[in-house]
């Protein structure tokens, strides 16, 4: 059996640094040039949770394709928006107190009803969802406010 050198295992280290550091640049590189396909939003209906579960005055965040929805349970009904907000991409949530939706990045504040904006920096309205109650689950789905 071969001793390794101290000169052979200074290479060994410094190949397996050098190959470590290839993969750390060319990682990147290649998720640039092939990313992953996100579809904006999906085509099926996805469930949020069980009426029971959702109560009014209570709202749930799920994953809706890209980026997530907001499904809120008002005393005029059930609302659903996209939780992006329109200012810089923050994510919304619902303020039970207030009975707002509220972005907390930057104090922009949107109506419940419509999702339009009541104040602070956002430029624009949230984009409604449809939703949907099947057998007792509360569906959300992209499509024009019900």
């Amino acid at each position: 059996m071969s001793k390794v050198t101290r000169r052979d295992f200074l290479k060994i280290v410094n190949r397996v640094l050098a190959a470590t550091g290839l993969a750390a640049v060319f990682g990147p590189v290649l998720a640039y040039f092939y990313p992953p396909k996100l579809e904006e939003t999906p085509a099926e209906p996805v469930l949020v949770a069980s009426e029971s579960e959702l109560t009014v005055g209570s709202s749930r965040t799920v994953s809706f394709g890209r980026y997530p929805a907001l499904v809120i349970n008002t005393a005029a009904g059930l609302k659903a928006y996209s939780a992006v907000c329109t200012h810089f991409a923050c994510i919304c949530k619902w303020d039970a107190e207030k009975e707002q939706i509220i972005c907390p990045c930057h104090d922009g504040y949107f109506d419940p009803s419509d999702g339009s904006v009541i104040s602070g920096p956002p430029p624009k309205g949230l984009t409604p969802f449809q939703t949907e109650i099947r057998d007792g689950d509360i569906y959300v789905s992209a499509g024009d406010e019900s």
